[in-house]
């Protein structure tokens, strides 16, 4: 089952005395904050709407208030808070891509029937992400390749990946 929620940035601290809170952007689009008018913060298992107004957008953060934090003491508690969209407020991603929250929990196998592992984490340091599995062998890390992964489905969440390929470009730890 998919998430009905798509986390887009977490609270790293307060900015200044107002209750504007700085934001570390967890999207590939930081243009996305643009023309935000509401974010949701996750309280347990449900989440709760909460207006918005977009202060200014960095390289590396946004900042933004939150209606009804007022000043640094009410903007304090945030720290480290999530803040998400809806799916129906989610970015349009590009044809053959998946949102990474979508892809963890997968269950990968290759082409030849074996089991790679679930899939745990996606890495993203470089020119591709890589995807971390666990599973019975051990850890493999592998590139997110379009010549690798053949097939994802995200409902059944499951992937299908291309065993020679896998044995060409993966990083298999015991």
């Amino acid at each position: 089952m998919l998430e009905s929620h798509l986390l887009i940035g977490e609270v790293l601290k307060p900015q200044g005395v107002r209750g504007e809170i700085k934001v570390k952007p967890v999207t590939f689009d930081i243009s996305r904050f643009e023309g935000l008018e509401s974010v949701f913060l996750k309280d347990g298992d449900a989440y709760r709407e909460v207006g918005c107004r977009v202060s200014r957008i960095d390289s590396d953060a946004v900042y933004l208030t939150l209606d009804g934090v007022r000043d640094r003491d009410q903007a304090e508690k945030l720290r480290g808070a999530g803040l998400y969209v809806d799916r129906a407020h989610a970015v349009s991603l590009p044809e053959d891509t998946e949102f990474i929250v979508d892809l963890i929990g997968c269950v990968a196998a290759d082409d030849e029937g074996r089991t790679v592992g679930t899939l745990t984490e996606v890495l993203q340091s470089g020119a591709a992400d890589v995807y971390v599995f666990r599973g019975p062998e051990g850890q493999v890390l592998a590139p997110a390749l379009k010549s690798l992964v053949l097939q994802v489905d995200t409902e059944k969440k499951t992937m299908l990946l291309s065993a020679a390929r896998l044995k060409e470009v993966a990083v298999f730890e015991e």
